[in-house]
Formats: C-alpha cells, sequence, structure tokens
C-alpha cells in the first residue's frame, strides 16, 4: 500500500512539473529531490489512578509508515517545487473501551478504525533565502507548535514564508485554515483547547528571531486565532560556552486575551516559563520555573503542544495560577563507550491551581474544603540507536511517565516506540 502510494505521489509530481517545465529547468528540481519512509511502530497505556474516572485505560497498538518525498527546486531567480507525504496508520491492537489515546482512529461510537490515512501536497517557491509554501505544513513554532507524539503527526493546512535575506534576522509568517488532528483523516475547522469549541477561519502567525550573538537568540511573536484569541510570545535562548561545558538559558513568554466577536469567553493568561542548565562531559543538569497568572488555562489550537517546559507526558502542568518547578538531568552514553543510548530524566511539581476556575470533580471536591489544586509527574526516557550494521538508524524507545493530581485524573503511562527511516 505504502509502495503504490509512493508511485502515485511521485508520478503526479512528475505531470503537474514536467507539463510546464523545460528539461533545462527542471535539472536541480529533480537531482535534488530526495524522500524518507519512516516506519513507526507505537504501543500506548496509560492506567488512571483515581476512582470514578470516565475511562479505566488507555491501550492501543499501532504500526505507522510516514512518506516524505522532497523535490529541488527549479532552476532560475525563483524556483518551484513540490513536496508530499503520504501517513498511513494500522490498528495492531484496541477496543472501543481503551480508545482515546491519540494513537488511532474511531468513530463516533468509539469504534476503532482498522487503519487509516492521509496524504498532504505542499507547493514550494524559493527566491535568494526566501521560501514559500502552500499546502500540508507542520510548523515547530512557539505559538504553533504541530505535534508529533503519537503514531502519526498532526498535519495544517496554509501557507508559510520563511525568509533569511536579512543577516541575523528571520522572519516568518503563516496562515493556517485547517488541521488533520495525528490520528483524523480529515481536515477540520481550528478551535483552542480547553476553551469551547468554537471555529476559525484561519490562524494567523508572524515571528522575527534574532540572532544578537552566535550563542544568543531573542524572539518577539505575535499570532491571532481569528475572532477568539491573541497571543504575543516573547523569548530569549542563550547557549554559552563555560569553562569545560556550555550554559544554557532560556526563557520564554506567553500573553494571551481574548479577541472578536465570536463567543469564545474570557482569555486571560499570562505565562512564563524557563529552563537553565549546564552542559558537559554528556551530561546535562537543569530545571526551571514556570508560573500562570490569569483566569483561564494556557491558550494554544486544539491538538498542538504547548513550547513550555513543564509539559510532560501525562499532564501539560497548563491550570490557570499554577506553580511549576521542575528538574531535569540528560546524560549521553556515548561519554561511557556506548553511544546511541540517551537517559533523560525529569520531575515537575504544580501548585496553587485556582479550583474555582475548573470544573473536574476533584475542583469541586476541593472547593468544598477551601484547597488549591496540586499535582507532579515523574518521566524517564531512554532511547537507543543503532549505530551500525544493516539497521544502522533503528530507534527503540521506553517513555515512562508517573502522575498525581488532585485536580484531575492522576494515571500511570508507558510508552514503547521503535522507528526505522529508510533514505532514497
Amino acid at each position: 500500500m505504502v509502495i503504490i502510494m509512493l508511485k502515485n505521489i511521485t508520478r503526479s509530481a512528475a505531470i503537474i512539473f514536467i507539463s510546464s517545465q523545460s528539461p533545462l529547468v527542471l535539472a536541480d528540481f529533480i537531482k535534488d529531490s530526495k524522500g524518507t519512509l519512516e516506519l513507526r511502530n507505537f504501543y500506548y497505556n496509560r492506567n488512571f489512578r483515581n476512582d470514578g474516572a470516565s475511562q479505566s485505560k488507555r491501550d492501543e497498538w499501532g504500526q505507522g509508515f510516514i512518506l516524505n518525498l522532497q523535490s529541488g527546486f527549479t532552476e532560475g531567480t525563483v524556483g518551484f517545487g513540490l513536496d508530499a507525504q503520504g501517513l498511513l496508520g494500522i490498528k495492531l491492537d484496541s477496543s472501543p473501551d481503551r480508545t482515546g489515546s491519540g494513537v488511532l482512529a474511531f468513530d463516533s461510537e468509539r469504534n476503532v478504525e482498522n487503519e487509516y490515512g492521509k496524504v498532504a501536497f505542499t507547493a514550494k517557491a524559493r527566491m535568494a533565502k526566501s521560501e514559500l509554501r502552500i499546502g500540508g505544513l507542520s510548523p515547530l513554532m512557539p505559538l504553533l507548535w504541530s505535534n508529533n507524539s503519537r503514531l502519526l503527526p498532526q498535519v495544517f493546512r496554509g501557507g508559510s514564508l520563511v525568509s533569511n535575506d536579512l543577516e541575523a534576522l528571520t522572519v516568518s509568517a503563516y496562515r493556517i485554515n485547517a488541521v488533520k488532528q495525528r490520528n483524523s483523516t480529515d481536515f477540520e475547522k481550528l478551535t483552542a483547547f480547553g476553551y469551547k469549541p468554537i471555529e476559525a477561519d484561519h490562524f494567523s502567525y508572524l515571528a522575527l528571531d534574532f540572532k544578537v550573538l552566535p550563542t544568543l537568540t531573542v524572539s518577539a511573536h505575535a499570532s491571532e486565532l481569528e475572532n477568539l484569541y491573541r497571543t504575543h510570545f516573547f523569548g530569549f535562548k542563550l547557549n554559552q560556552p563555560l569553562g569545560a561545558g556550555v550554559a544554557i538559558a532560556d526563557l520564554r513568554y506567553f500573553d494571551s486575551e481574548e479577541t472578536g466577536d465570536k463567543d469564545l469567553g474570557e482569555v486571560d493568561n499570562r505565562t512564563f516559563s524557563s529552563y537553565l542548565a549546564y552542559s558537559f562531559s554528556g551530561h546535562t543538569l537543569g530545571g526551571g520555573f514556570q508560573k500562570a497568572w490569569g483566569d483561564t488555562s494556557f491558550a494554544m489550537v486544539n491538538g498542538a503542544d504547548t513550547y513550555l517546559f513543564a509539559e510532560s507526558l501525562v499532564s501539560t502542568f497548563t491550570a490557570p495560577q499554577e506553580r511549576v518547578w521542575f528538574a531535569r538531568y540528560d546524560y549521553n552514553f556515548v561519554a561511557m563507550g556506548l553511544p546511541g543510548l540517551t537517559l533523560v530524566l525529569k520531575y515537575a511539581k504544580g501548585e496553587d491551581v485556582d479550583p474555582t476556575l475548573l470544573t473536574t470533580r476533584q475542583a469541586a471536591g476541593l472547593r468544598a474544603v477551601g484547597e488549591d489544586g496540586k499535582e507532579w509527574e515523574r518521566v524517564t526516557d531512554l532511547t537507543y540507536v543503532v549505530q551500525s550494521g544493516p539497521v544502522k538508524g533503528l530507534s527503540v524507545q521506553w517513555r515512562n511517565a508517573t502522575n498525581r493530581s488532585t485536580y484531575a485524573d492522576s494515571a500511570d503511562e508507558n510508552r514503547f516506540i521503535v522507528r526505522y527511516t529508510m533514505a532514497f
């Protein structure tokens, strides 16, 4: 099925461009073309630990195929190209009472599909150091971070223009009008996560990232989910050699408010998220502080990731007024002569959650006794990538989390992921 998809996409790309371009102009378009096929096997298990939880566990296993084809650009002052992505997810194990993990697609009665697929095409044009893309997009931007944490990635539809023509300054602009969620086959309208499910016509984004020094970047971004909410982001990122290692400082500030005439309700959230660390001899030891102000939760496009340092596997740590401390330790075993093996340990603790601003059954209990909400989560992430031999590049990853919360469902979670990517 994947081979057929590859042939069809390649044929479509050839027809579009060969019909309108000479062989000479097409030289770089063909010569610089490349493709990858990622095989992703994903097992997900989350066991809820609260009495009265609506679902006792989410437990699913799937096989994914992620095909990416990228053409080169035609010759000339303005070069044109075409990219294509084919995605296929196959059910290996699931049931209606265990679904909802984001791994597999299911219908309104929670019946799990045996397989689901999606295709996205992206036309592109390049002039000097600026590139325009229209079609399927997977932005990795602070205010729109495409989610790729399950079997298949989230895909947006729209346009982007990224320019590096001004030295040290990157200017990025996006206009997004629809999304295919990670376990969905259809494009759907954009909504805000954690708020009323009111649909927006588009999402607009403008970003300025300035490299002040080779080791220091400052950022100013602005976005609006049309007639729903507006967010400003300011960032400071430093990677400074210091002694035998590197000092890392990453500060992020988000400010969101409601806008327009659609009845989304109040959006009042300001969040500061920080990470300070020192990396040396395979070790990276660090931690940070995160604090939310305002009467609503963190505002973001539904299905996307947060770009907050405290976000973990079970909890996003984005409750209203939540204060979070976290510590993190990374180790690359190449320092011990074991290349390809890496370990991440993380602990996060959240406090001061205002239960009067939440609607969960646990929050109702907290209101009755006059207590604030709190939570903690412990994460272990172990990955090994084969370094040589016939399966060089094969990645095996185990992700484990334990979360306990007084204002939401607590859970224990395990993810086991095997990836192998073939390039051609």
